[in-house]
């Protein structure tokens, strides 16, 4: 018989059913970025982390703060800045803002972690990247200047892509600006400690991500400057495999520990009380 021309061949009987794809949620299953490996999703826990290989997924700025503290009040959450009239920048934000329940890249707040009162900032890579805008930076260094007047330690989790191009000079000013306010909080003998998150790259990375007293670090987290393929485009030789990746920043001395995210609250708590005893 020939089924290509048989008027009664019902060709949605051998064609999945549009209608059953419309059903299956997306996201079921995920692999994960360092090993590959393919799972469940509700094989990462609420942790979000890989099973075989302890890579933390990416999370949300609000989402970090429910695993890690037990209260946190934001600050400056309404905070407004002009920005440059780049073509579909405000558009952009406005996806941003709506997409993280963020009015900027980074959160900021005092939180109590495992009993310790601390400033803390959470950069949120799915806000454009987390990348460092004048407001960003302002916040940042809000944060700081906080701290220091109330004599808080801060806790920085970092994530970007960098500066953010659309606000050009602004936005690099904020490496100095955020520094700046890291040495005066460091000058009152306060404890500044940073936890690497991936990604954290470019200007971030090359100023005040790599300026804790203490730095911590995600398993197989990306932190560098520029990316692989820039420096081997301009070193002409090919990269080891984990050339930005945290284990390689930490042998050579960059990164004082990394820490599964289970751990991190516990251990944050404890430098800080550890901190807190030594300065009394």
């Amino acid at each position: 018989m020939d089924l290509y021309n048989n008027k009664n061949s019902d060709t949605s009987k051998i064609k999945r059913d549009a209608s059953v794809n419309d059903r299956i949620p997306d996201g079921l299953f995920l692999a994960c970025p360092y090993c590959g490996t393919q799972m469940y999703n509700k094989q990462l826990g609420k942790y979000r982390v890989c099973a075989k290989c302890n890579y933390g997924f990416r999370l949300q700025a609000w989402e970090r703060v429910e695993l890690l503290t037990q209260n946190f009040e934001e600050m400056d959450a309404d905070i407004q800045m002009d920005h440059p009239d780049f073509p579909g920048y405000a558009e952009k934000l406005k996806r941003a803002q709506s997409q993280t329940e963020l009015a900027e890249s980074v959160l900021t707040g005092t939180a109590n972690i495992e009993g310790e009162k601390v400033a803390l900032g959470i950069m949120d890579s799915y806000f454009m990247m987390g990348s460092l805008g004048s407001m960003t930076g302002e916040k940042i260094t809000r944060l700081f200047e906080y701290a220091t007047a109330h004599k808080l330690p801060v806790v920085l989790f970092t994530a970007s892509g960098g500066a953010r191009m659309q606000e050009g000079i602004d936005s690099l000013m904020q490496m100095a600006k955020v520094s700046a306010a890291v040495a005066a909080h460091q000058e009152a003998k306060l404890l500044y400690l940073v936890v690497l998150t991936d990604p954290t790259t470019g200007g971030v990375t090359a100023s005040f991500a790599m300026q804790g007293d203490v730095t911590l670090a995600e398993p197989h987290a990306l932190v560098g400057f520029a990316g692989a393929r820039v420096i081997e485009s301009t070193i002409h030789e090919k990269l080891p495999k984990d050339f930005q990746r945290v284990e390689t920043l930490q042998e050579n001395g960059f990164i004082d520990q990394i820490v599964p995210r289970p751990e991190l609250a516990k251990l944050i708590a404890k430098i800080v009380r550890l901190h807190t005893a030594e300065a009394e």
